[in-house]
């Protein structure tokens, strides 16, 4: 995977928020053996998907990851240890396994301490989440992504697009008590900056996806206001007409999705 690619693929989470902002009140022998369960229920999760994902396997595939894993174990300078797990981690990638991608990728920005590591890492989990079925994945790629993700926008907090993908991590997988949390993180955004187009056209697909057409319709329609020639706003907008019926608009629309697609 080339920097460009990387780019593109540009529970835990209230005991992450208590551990990061909070006091530190354990004995440091209790708080050890909690970090050796963590750690422990950590690499369960992900030597068990590594043994599912190997067991499907072709001889030839099998044997570029064994060779790329020993690339990552000889790999003594940091930097030449990170580029082996870049390389391990694009070909799980390739191989449409973006869990394990996200896990070596997380990997990769404990090396290099550095906001695009850590935002490459949270994204490539969130497609993990939007792919997987099997719940116990998508938790560890939740907790994961919201680990990493959360880590980025710390390195620059004024980067909207880290906070916005971390919405989009509890929109898709939301806590059980807090269903709503994804969705309100998304329109508290949306009150600081009223005309980010990022944050209105991700408004946008979500009412789209929760059949709230007319709302759809308000949001995207001012994207496409501000950026007329942003495709993915425009696209869902034909979306959103299609919603409410208006054939005329959606294909209107439509029309302006399909040149903006082939230019």
């Amino acid at each position: 995977m080339n920097k460009s690619q990387w780019i593109l693929i540009s529970g835990a989470v209230l005991l992450f928020a208590v551990l990061y902002f909070g006091f530190d009140t354990k004995p440091s022998k209790h708080k050890e053996v909690e970090k050796q369960r963590a750690g422990a229920f950590t690499s369960t999760d992900i030597n068990s998907m590594l043994v599912d994902a190997k067991s499907g396997l072709s001889s030839q595939a099998s044997a570029s990851i064994t060779a790329l894993e020993g690339d990552v174990e000889k790999a003594a300078p940091d930097t030449a240890k990170a580029a082996a797990l870049k390389r391990l981690s694009s070909l799980w990638f390739q191989m449409e396994k973006p869990g394990i991608s996200g896990y070596y990728a997380e990997k990769v920005a404990e090396i290099t301490h550095d906001e695009e590591a850590w935002s490459i890492a949270g994204t490539t989990y969130s497609l993990c989440l939007q792919r997987e079925q099997v719940e116990k994945v998508r938790s560890f790629c939740t907790e994961h992504a919201i680990q990493s993700l959360e880590k980025a926008a710390s390195l620059n907090p004024s980067n909207l697009q880290h906070k916005v993908n971390l919405a989009l991590v509890y929109a898709e997988n939301p806590p059980k008590d807090a269903p709503m949390k994804g969705i309100l993180m998304l329109v508290d955004l949306n009150k600081q900056y009223p005309d980010d187009v990022l944050v209105l056209t991700q408004l946008g697909r979500l009412a789209i996806k929760t059949a709230q057409f007319d709302r759809a319709v308000q949001r995207l329609s001012r994207a496409v206001e501000l950026e007329p020639a942003n495709k993915v706003a425009v696209c869902l907008l034909a979306q959103a007409y299609d919603g409410l019926g208006d054939t005329t608009k959606s294909a209107d629309f439509k029309s302006k999705c399909e040149k903006l697609s082939g230019s």
